[in-house]
């Protein structure tokens, strides 16, 4: 207790709030993000007194990412970040980057391409260096003018949640931010009592960029009609839409091994489950499976959100009675991303770096039963399950047009997948008689584009499934079936 009471009032309120939110954890390294300007100033110097007085234990390594966007002005911050870790005997890191030829390069405005590499360089300068933590220096502004930039572009309540005090991304490495407790002018009043300097940066006052817009003209505009204060009020709603969020995940762990197929390049929702959830579990899921396949969500608005969802309600009854409920509805994500319904199944997919090959020319393929087999894009899951084991129940849960159930007794192995040939024939279930799978699929009214992806799964006599449409009368499970042979076929993204 007799160390906090020589903290200053904006160092204990950072402290209290490390505390609260768990920042620091056991973290052996932590990595000080500091532009130079008011807002990393004070992070690096409040940091520093709570590695001094024993609140933090890990040790502190302080980064400099130069945009190289202001010429000699740019440089000139990258000296004073130095200087300063010089003041506090800090080691320091600097990275030059070039953003406008990046932005160039790909295709982005000079903030996406900025963020993007800075983001990229922060994450690689902590692996370098052992730093689990980078503590960056957001705060209450910065946390309201995110949540109103959000709603100008349409957002849910996970937008509304705002700057999160811990975000988490790969390698175990997460983005801290120790100082969101605070608004600006506490961080300026600090900033006076140590007499302390830091750098202008005369962009951050140009309002042709939105988040200068909203810091100078909209958030003032707000806050000139309201008695309180629309920070405060703003980081309020914040903790309220975490709180909430914090519920939804709970669910979501519990609901998504039950209902996600995740790959490499897609991720599969199975829609019957799917529609079982709230809309509010449902949109977090959507997140998921786009996040699952590498896509980012700075781009993302409501609009999309509200059309996927919209995709994944079922079709009308006309459709489902002539096999177009599968649906050929597919539509592009910001970045090239795809998603898609087909075959009771809501379908997330990376953009494809090339046209795969005419897999037509693929010849058959015999396939290993118990086991997974490549064909093509499609992947192969051929597993046997005890009957006695097996009830109705999870037979029904289990059957979808993605995977089936047969007697095993009743199939001829080995098994082989193919692409429909003329002259198939197959006993289609329901019927005792062969019919040519041709003039099947046409009196089943399958639309074109699903008959083109037909795959033929035959034993070593017979067609026993015509995937993804229907199994065959000869192999069909009965009261009698003792060995159960499963069967699922995901399309995914070819092999490289």
């Amino acid at each position: 207790m007799a160390k906090e009471r020589m903290l200053s009032e904006f160092e204990k309120k950072v402290a209290d709030f490390v505390k609260a939110n768990e920042l620091f954890g056991s973290a052996e390294g932590i990595l000080l993000a500091v532009s130079g300007g008011a807002d990393s100033t004070a992070l690096l110097y409040a940091m520093q007194v709570l590695k001094d007085e024993g609140i933090l234990s890990a040790e502190l390594l302080c980064t400099h990412i130069n945009h190289q966007l202001r010429g000699y002005e740019a440089d000139l911050d990258e000296q004073f970040v130095i200087a300063q870790a010089g003041e506090l005997n800090l080691p320091i890191t600097t990275k030059r980057v070039d953003v406008c030829e990046f932005a160039r390069r790909n295709k982005l405005s000079i903030e996406t391409a900025a963020r993007k590499l800075r983001i990229e360089s922060l994450l690689d300068i902590a692996g370098v260096n052992n730093c689990n933590l980078i503590a960056t220096a957001h705060q209450k502004n910065d946390n309201a003018e995110t949540i109103l930039q959000r709603l100008l572009r349409g957002t849910g309540f996970r937008g509304l949640a705002g700057i999160w005090p811990v975000q988490a991304f790969a390698d175990n490495l997460k983005f801290v931010r120790p100082l969101l407790s605070v608004r600006r002018d506490e961080i300026i009043k600090y900033l006076h009592q140590r007499n302390l300097k830091w750098r202008e940066d005369h962009t951050n006052a140009d309002c042709t960029y939105t988040r200068n817009y909203i810091r100078h003209q909209l958030l003032p505009a707000l806050q000139a009609d309201y008695t309180g204060s629309i920070v405060e009020q703003l980081s309020q709603l914040a903790q309220q839409a975490r709180k909430l969020n914090s519920i939804v995940l709970e669910r979501i762990e519990k609901v998504w091994p039950e209902l996600a197929q995740t790959g490499k390049n897609s991720t599969l929702l199975n829609l019957k489950r799917f529609l079982q959830e709230p809309k509010v579990v449902k949109a977090e899921l959507v997140r998921r499976s786009i996040t699952a396949i590498g896509s980012g969500e700075r781009d993302l608005t409501q609009r999309h959100y509200e059309r996927i969802l919209r995709l994944a309600e079922p079709p009308a009854s006309s459709c489902r009675k002539t096999g177009a409920g599968a649906g050929s509805r597919k539509f592009e994500l910001p970045g090239g991303f795809v998603v898609w319904r087909e075959f009771g199944n809501l379908i997330f997919a990376r953009p494809r770096k090339s046209s795969p090959p005419n897999e037509q020319t693929i010849e058959s393929v015999k396939f290993e039963v118990p086991g997974q087999t490549r064909f093509g894009r499609y992947l192969i899951e051929a597993t046997i399950l005890n009957a006695e084991k097996v009830g109705l129940e999870e037979f029904k849960s289990g059957k979808s047009n993605l995977v089936e159930w047969f007697d095993a007794d009743k199939v001829k192995l080995p098994l082989a997948v193919r692409h429909r040939r003329d002259g198939d024939r197959f006993c289609p279930l329901g019927l005792q008689a062969e019919k040519k799978v041709g003039k099947f699929l046409t009196a089943a009214r399958v639309p074109q584009g699903i008959r083109s992806k037909t795959l033929i799964i035959a034993d070593g006599e017979k067609i026993i499934w015509v995937w993804p449409i229907r199994i065959s009368e000869q192999v069909k499970v009965t009261g009698q079936t003792q060995k159960i042979l499963q069967l699922r076929i995901t399309e995914t993204e070819p092999l490289s």
